[in-house]
């Protein structure tokens, strides 16, 4: 965020640059830190990165923050902590659970967006689909909640059969075995498991390049907690977003080893892996993120897939889309300057 500074002389010229500075520069060490704890929605892995970047390297705590990460898992649901008040903040899939918190009145909004992109994809054997359409022509593995979500579009814009789809189990052996199948995944991590178990490149289809433009990785919290301490929601979004660009642009060991320490199946391989697949998609920095920083949200994006997902019936009309979220947070550049020229 710039500020203009206007001044006659040079007093007001330094009076005005301490009370600028007492309001932007982080809170200092000496001070007392705000315990804050944050869910996220799966075990610990590169896409959280960032998060764990700013913890590790004590990005947090230059903001007067003592964060505490809580791992989601296969038996946890991180999702219900929030609305209660055993966490702070919780980091969402997609803008579809922010519609679904309007819809079902959970006080809960969407404060950031870590990715501009949902990382969902579809891959096929080599040569067997050149454009996203072809994939029509082969069975689908499609998981439970891909069939709720993102399938649903894919039907009302693309013209996709449901009679097509077997139950995606997120075992890749059935894809492997049948080249005649497409498979559901992310695209930072399923296609390393086909190279390393199949020995192969799959033809990868990333849904967000195809039109499904949903914002992922969102930094959701209370309404109460917007309303009563929006210095603490400022300072928790701010730190991500600088986190994430040291995760993505700088060393991002520190994160990396903390991920590993929570999770200790993570490997150094498919942390690396997915780091650059998440910069060669432009996943957590493209679009308007490029111009407005990471974390960055907008009005007509929102719309837009709101409107998207009312056509495929997957989000009911009567819905205020605009009480899912807020922009009063992000938008400001906070870190853009270290990004690499």
């Amino acid at each position: 965020m710039q500020v203009k500074r206007m001044a006659r002389n040079a007093t007001l010229a330094a009076a005005l640059a301490a009370v600028i500075g007492a309001v932007l520069v982080p809170a200092a060490p000496a001070q007392t830190l705000d315990k804050v704890r944050f869910g996220t929605n799966w075990v610990a892995e590169a896409e959280h990165g960032g998060y764990y970047q700013a913890v590790a390297d004590g990005t947090y705590r230059k903001y007067g923050l003592d964060v505490t990460i809580v791992p989601g898992g296969p038996n946890v649901n991180n999702r219900l902590l929030l609305p209660v008040g055993k966490l702070d903040f919780f980091m969402s899939a997609n803008s579809l659970q922010s519609f679904d918190a309007v819809e079902q009145n959970v006080p809960t909004i969407a404060v950031a967006a870590s990715f501009q992109k949902d990382p969902q994809v579809l891959l096929a054997h080599p040569g067997k689909a050149k454009k996203l359409e072809d994939l029509k022509r082969l069975t689908l593995l499609v998981s439970k909640e891909g069939i709720a979500s993102y399938f649903q579009w894919l039907k009302a814009d693309y013209g996709f059969d449901e009679a097509r789809v077997k139950p995606y189990t997120f075992n890749p052996q059935p894809f492997l075995a049948d080249e005649n199948t497409a498979m559901q995944g992310y695209v930072t991590s399923e296609p390393y498991a086909i190279e390393t178990q199949g020995h192969f490149k799959p033809d990868i289809f990333l849904l967000a390049d195809h039109g499904f433009n949903s914002y992922s990785t969102l930094i959701e919290t209370r309404r109460d907690l917007v309303e009563k301490n929006p210095g603490l929601v400022q300072r928790f979004v701010d730190a991500s977003a600088i986190g994430w660009y040291n995760y993505l642009y700088g060393d991002s060991r520190p994160g990396n080893e903390l991920i590993k320490n929570q999770n200790p199946e993570m490997t150094d391989a498919l942390l690396a892996y997915s780091i650059a697949k998440m910069k060669e998609y432009g996943i957590v920095d493209s679009g308007d993120a490029e111009k407005l920083g990471i974390g960055a949200m907008t009005d007509a994006r929102m719309k837009n897939f709101f409107d998207k997902m009312v056509r495929a019936g997957v989000v009911n009309k009567s819905i205020d889309y605009r009480k899912a979220f807020t922009l009063q947070f992000v938008n400001k550049g906070v870190g853009a300057g270290l990004r690499p020229k």
